[in-house]
């Protein structure tokens, strides 16, 4: 395997973290005017997943999800990352970080909370009735998120595969995995950047 491509199969109901040290594909973009911005993020990931050249130039796997590590702007963390049939991410968020995301080929659908869980001190949350989001994303379709976003981000094709690009700013610092039952959210794991090298 080369160091710039990171593939890796998913476990059931986790699948790891694009975050594993690889050199950077593309320039970065950033502002002088200070760190990125939702928007910037944004910006950045559709016009990243509009250049059919690099999207191209990502290996598939049939199995597993693949990913090649970017350069994002002003210092963010961008991943562009493939998506075999029926793969996901399971439910997460990502800390303190901004972040975005567009697909450049085929669809995914992201399933979301409209709700800050507390930061820490919890195993198990009851979700009230009303915070849940579905949106599906086709290509050239993305989303920024603030901090504190809660989702799962799926590729439900039988047989295609998805393309897409992600940045977070500032880059992750640790990613939490929930598992969920019905209303019931469980916090099943905390990575750290140190986890995935």
């Amino acid at each position: 395997m080369s160091q710039t491509q990171r593939t890796r199969t998913s476990l059931p109901g986790s699948d790891p973290s694009p975050l594993s040290p690889a050199p950077a594909l593309t320039p970065s973009s950033a502002s002088p005017a200070g760190p990125p911005t939702e928007a910037d993020l944004l910006d950045f990931v559709r016009r990243t997943a509009a250049d059919e050249r690099l999207v191209a130039s990502l290996p598939l796997d049939p199995e597993g999800r693949t990913w090649v590590r970017l350069d994002g702007p002003g210092g963010s963390e961008a991943w562009l990352i493939g998506w075999p049939p029926g793969t996901g991410t399971g439910w997460h968020d990502h800390a303190e970080s901004l972040g975005a995301f567009a697909t450049a080929r085929g669809t995914l659908r992201e399933h979301s909370l409209a709700v800050r869980l507390p930061a820490g001190g919890w195993k198990n949350l009851e979700l009230a009735d009303d915070v849940d989001r579905s949106r599906e994303l086709p290509a050239g379709r993305g989303r920024a998120f603030g901090r504190h976003h809660v989702h799962e981000v799926l590729n439900e094709s039988p047989a295609e595969h998805a393309v897409s690009v992600h940045a977070y700013y500032p880059p992750l610092p640790l990613i939490r995995r929930f598992s969920r039952s019905g209303s019931v959210l469980r916090l099943e794991q905390v990575e750290r950047p140190e986890d995935w090298q």
